[in-house]
């Protein structure tokens, strides 16, 4: 039989009349006949996201720890790192399209309903995750994506239109576009190393050897530009809250120079992230293009199910991946209901940021490829 919490003990105790002192009198007597000794120990809350996103988890903590939803929370969170910009791409102001225009993917998932809201390609409006928020709250659907989610997100309240642009991503921009709009995300078309508008390749144009090493040269100078030098990209999280129950979200603006209309893994559930209240919850980040076609954190919670525990879970859907394309480069971090976590890498070094009852603060954790 459980032992009633102590500060439920406590209250009791300045009313020792009372018939719960009683019982709670009895209960602790006959743990001590029983031999066993009243252990509180607290798991929840616990916040777990991708990347030193130091202040968007204090956010997160702050909101879970004062009582707020899983799912509220972890919008709390995600916010933060919008407002902050964190790295340069999450959040309005960062990563352009080859239109030089900055675009937002988001989601959240709530672990105890399995419900799911997301967004995708979002134009003119700077709320990611409250609008994929708005989006399970008040549709049937689980994805809305481009100029149609942005006026769904302004009809129910969200700021905007806004110019998601700033100006270090213009400057950027521009000096892609200078530079011949290389390196870019197109393979098999012509012109190859100028900017559009393209075209594909005949067979009579290339061979399939020129196709292939023009491409693989392409994919080589992309992974430096756009995840060597900032490789944070996604944040991705997780918060359990004093209840137990789960939500994850996402907040992204994608590949920098992305073709116009491309949709990451932010938004696709189970890819950038996972939750199940009666398992745990996965995060991950890095080349969404690839790694959506994995569904990774869909596998982590469920190779946690079957008696994994997170370091093996997230291990075994990194090397799923790279056993297919051994030169993507992404990370994952995986988190159950017991409040033990781990993380997995390939490509590059990972880092995740964790805070729970025992810490008094956030801390960092680094994974090696």
């Amino acid at each position: 039989m459980a032992m009633p919490t102590r500060a439920l003990f406590q209250d009791s105790l300045r009313s020792k009349s009372t018939p719960l002192f009683k019982f709670m009198l009895f209960l602790f007597l006959l743990s001590m006949v029983l031999g066993h000794e009243t252990v509180e120990v607290e798991h929840y809350p616990l916040v777990v996201s991708t990347w030193p996103f130091v202040e968007a988890v204090r956010a997160a903590w702050k909101a879970a720890d004062g009582g707020s939803t899983a799912v509220d929370s972890v919008v709390e969170g995600c916010s933060t790192c919008e407002e902050l910009r964190c790295d340069g791409t999450v959040g309005p102001g960062g990563s352009p399209d080859e239109n030089g225009e900055t675009t937002i993917d988001a989601l959240v998932m709530d672990g105890a309903t399995m419900e799911v809201g997301a967004v995708g390609a979002m134009r003119y409006v700077k709320d990611g995750i409250k609008a994929a928020r708005l989006v399970m709250q008040h549709t049937e659907h689980t994805l809305l994506v481009g100029e149609k989610a942005s006026a769904f997100a302004i009809s129910m309240g969200l700021p905007g239109p806004t110019n998601l642009s700033s100006s270090e991503s213009i400057e950027k921009w521009a000096k892609w576009k200078a530079n011949n709009c290389q390196p870019n995300f197109w393979k098999n078309v012509l012109p190859e190393n100028s900017c559009g508008p393209y075209r594909p390749t005949s067979y009579l144009e290339h061979t399939d050897e020129t196709c292939l090493k023009t491409y693989a040269m392409q994919t080589t100078d992309l992974r430096f530009l756009d995840l060597g030098h900032r490789i944070h990209d996604t944040v991705s999280m997780a918060v359990i809250d004093r209840m137990g129950h789960i939500a994850v979200g996402t907040s992204t603006n994608g590949a920098t120079f992305k073709i116009p209309g491309r949709v990451g893994d932010g938004p696709i559930v189970g890819s950038s992230a996972y939750a199940n209240e009666e398992v745990g919850a996965c995060c991950a980040t890095g080349d969404g293009d690839i790694m959506m076609r994995f569904l990774p954190c869909y596998q982590v919670v469920e190779s946690m199910r079957l008696g994994m525990n997170p370091e093996l879970a997230a291990k075994d859907a990194i090397g799923r991946i790279a056993r297919k394309f051994p030169d993507f480069m992404g990370g994952i971090v995986a988190v159950n209901k017991k409040g033990e976590h781990a993380g997995a890498c390939h490509g590059w070094t990972f880092q995740y940021s964790v805070r729970s009852p025992g810490m008094k603060d956030v801390q960092v954790f680094t994974v090696l490829p």
